[in-house]
């Protein structure tokens, strides 16, 4: 993964988050929904998983259905990006810090009810006073805000030399991640080893299934 890549896979996450946020109205209509069928109207929306239960548990309504998946789907991309990130080169403490962010921020279990994006996005704006401070003012805030995070960690990190960009970074999950596939690896290929060496044994085509009698002299060659 090299850094142009990374770059063009933000590109296509902000392009996905252009549509949904022409349709921010319907997602606040749909968790709207959500909260009055899960008869939860009293605290904000504050993370991606309430979203998630929300969508899995109370959403009865293709409409809300699918731009709630759509909501659950940039977040999935923004993750994947971090891992990208993260693969990407050892890092500075100034891009480790707001890969750090990025990771909490994207987080299932965050709370985001606090959060607010301000200008240029308008996203907040677009929802009534009642709203933006009580209810959707940080889920609507979440993802503008996390890819301001990280158009910033590509910047800092454009500015590092190429000899650190290569240095690929390796974290011990993924190692064990790594060794356990290869060791899973390993064993399919000894038991397909060991199939392949019992079919080669057993008798085929008529002999299958009977025993092949003894080799015997011709009569009178004894």
């Amino acid at each position: 993964m090299s850094m142009n890549e990374v770059k063009e896979s933000l590109r296509g996450v902000e392009q996905k988050y252009r549509l949904f946020q022409q349709q921010q109205f319907t997602f606040i209509a749909a968790l709207e929904h959500c909260r009055e069928n899960a008869h939860d109207k009293i605290r904000p929306i504050s993370s991606i998983g309430q979203v998630q239960s929300y969508m899995e548990h109370h959403c009865y309504n293709s409409t809300d259905r699918r731009i709630l998946l759509m909501f659950l789907d940039i977040c999935s991309d923004l993750n994947k990006l971090c891992q990208q990130f993260e693969a990407l080169h050892t890092g500075t403490p100034v891009t480790n810090n707001l890969l750090e962010k990025c990771k909490t921020l994207v987080s299932q279990s965050n709370d985001l009810s606090s959060l607010r994006a301000k200008y240029p996005h308008d996203v907040v704006n677009h929802l009534s006073c009642d709203e933006a401070k009580n209810h959707y003012g940080g889920v609507v805030s979440l993802i503008p805000l996390v890819m301001d995070v990280m158009k910033e960690w590509i910047a800092h990190s454009e500015k590092l030399p190429r000899k650190a960009l290569q240095q690929v970074s390796v974290s011990p999950a993924q190692q064990i991640a790594t060794e356990a596939a290869a060791h899973a690896l390993a064993g399919l290929r000894k038991l397909k080893f060991r199939q392949l060496r019992k079919d080669s044994l057993r008798p085929r085509g008529r002999d299958k299934g009977h025993a092949k009698p003894p080799w015997r002299p011709p009569c009178g060659k004894l």
